[in-house]
């Protein structure tokens, strides 16, 4: 019975494995990219919208990790749509240009926002409207290439 236990167990996990994407993969990487900037930006959102309680140093932190992280994931698309369970529509590749036009945006506004954190004294008020341009930025790219 043990055993059997054991087997049916292995067996289990493995099949469990097999839904994950490598994480070496462009896909892997990107969704690994791009998993790390929605935690960062849902932190950095909950502070402005009351959620979580606004800390100024803890907002311009995120503020670069996120302009670092919107600069990482376009090397991760590879030329020809890649295999595996991706929510990129085939637009990315039809489409590159406009995608590319998309990234260098998000990277710009994200670049903004570092520098409205660099004040000494920073206010939620004036964080809103670059976070929330940051926050356009990713939806625009979503509802043209993005399945979901």
């Amino acid at each position: 019975m043990r055993t059997r236990f054991i087997v049916l167990l292995v067996v289990g996990l493995s099949l469990g494995a097999c839904d994950r994407d490598d994480p070496n993969s462009p896909l892997g990487q990107r969704k690994a990219i791009f998993r790390q900037m929605l935690k960062t930006s849902e932190e950095m959102g909950g502070m402005l919208r009351g959620r979580l309680p606004f800390d100024g140093e803890r907002f311009a932190e995120g503020a670069v990790k996120l302009d670092e992280l919107a600069h990482a994931p376009w090397q991760h698309f590879p030329k020809a749509r890649d295999e595996g369970e991706s929510s990129a529509r085939d637009d990315v590749w039809a489409r590159q240009a406009r995608f590319d036009e998309l990234a260098r945006h998000l990277e710009e506004v994200t670049g903004r926002l570092v520098g409205v954190t660099r004040d000494e004294a920073l206010e939620s008020a004036r964080l809103k409207e670059p976070m929330d341009t940051v926050e356009a930025a990713c939806t625009a790219c979503h509802k043209e290439f993005r399945t979901h």
